[in-house]
């Protein structure tokens, strides 16, 4: 597979995100479901925690994309969603950690909500992969 990052605007290069990606020649995508803070019974973990939460949803999204054979260096679209987007913009320093050593800056949007799936939860990113 071949990215090609598409920014016609260098502002968000420096937030860690393409304004779009260019792929070819994958084979293979996976789709990701909203991956949250909860624990393998799916209860929610780390009340009132935005970074906790926010990097047990990434453990969560690795986890997913390891089943699938693939890593965060295969994900091609993020979608991000916050209860509290300021305080999530204060932990985007985790997500930098996450995709960076990977060397991708997947295109991603990321939106303010008032409630997500289940009560307590602060954060939840979802993913399209390709390999």
């Amino acid at each position: 597979m071949e990215r090609t990052a598409v920014n016609p605007w260098q502002w968000s290069v420096g937030l860690g995100y393409n304004q779009g990606e260019i792929i070819d020649g994958a084979t293979r995508q996976v789709i990701c479901s909203g991956q949250t803070a909860v624990d393998a019974d799916g209860v929610p973990q780390h009340p009132g925690d935005m970074r906790a939460q926010m990097a047990l949803a990434l453990d969560n999204l690795e986890a997913v994309l390891a089943q699938a054979g693939m890593s965060p260096a295969n994900v091609i679209r993020l979608g991000v969603y916050a209860l509290d987007v300021d305080e999530a913009l204060r932990n985007f320093d985790l997500m930098g950690m996450r995709f960076g050593p990977h060397q991708v800056a997947p295109p991603m949007t990321l939106l303010g909500v008032t409630r997500l799936a289940l009560p307590g939860l602060l954060f939840e990113i979802e993913a399209t992969a390709m390999a």
